[in-house]
């Protein structure tokens, strides 16, 4: 018997950096356990070019990313989410739309690379840096055996996650 999938949302403001690279890297690391999706609440309308480039360098497919109002997720027809997570400060902190089925939420706050200003190789190095931040804390919430914890400590669990290497703000909490 097949192991269930779980259906996991990664927001931020704009939708065109970190949460695309969230989405990439869990649907790639996830082995089929995890559906990821990415949303914003006032989404650019554009994936930055440099979350696509650092994705590809990786290795991690982003075929499909695109930047979509998290709407798109509250609608009735809609996958069900499991867990949401939030990537960057003020996604977590504006008002979230009703999500059905009472996802597991999570604030895993990285750096915004979209707003580093420099050189381009300074540019690149910041979306280096959330994609390493993301992929571990990716990597640490597919080793949590979900299906075998309870409620309380499958949130803590994940809100552990959230405070490891690449925190961007030292208020931590729920999305």
């Amino acid at each position: 018997m097949s192991e269930r999938v779980y259906n996991v949302l990664f927001l931020c403001t704009g939708n065109s950096a970190r949460s695309i690279i969230g989405e990439a890297v869990l649907n790639h690391l996830g082995e089929g356990r995890f559906k990821a999706y990415s949303a914003g609440s006032q989404p650019k309308g554009s994936v930055h070019p440099l979350a696509l480039k650092v994705l590809k360098e990786a290795g991690i497919p982003s075929d499909g990313a695109s930047s979509k109002s998290w709407t798109v997720f509250a609608d009735p027809d809609a996958p069900v989410m499991d867990f949401i997570f939030t990537v960057c400060d003020s996604a977590a902190g504006e008002s979230c739309p009703h999500w059905p089925g009472q996802p597991f939420t999570a604030h895993w706050g990285i750096e915004d690379p979209a707003a580093v200003e420099g050189t381009e190789i300074e540019r690149e190095r910041a979306f280096v840096t959330a994609l390493r931040y993301l992929r571990n804390r990716i990597v640490a919430f597919t080793a949590l055996p979900v299906n075998m914890l309870d409620r309380a400590s499958l949130q803590s669990q994940l809100r552990e996650i959230g405070q490891t290497e690449g925190v961007s703000s030292p208020r931590q909490g729920a999305a």
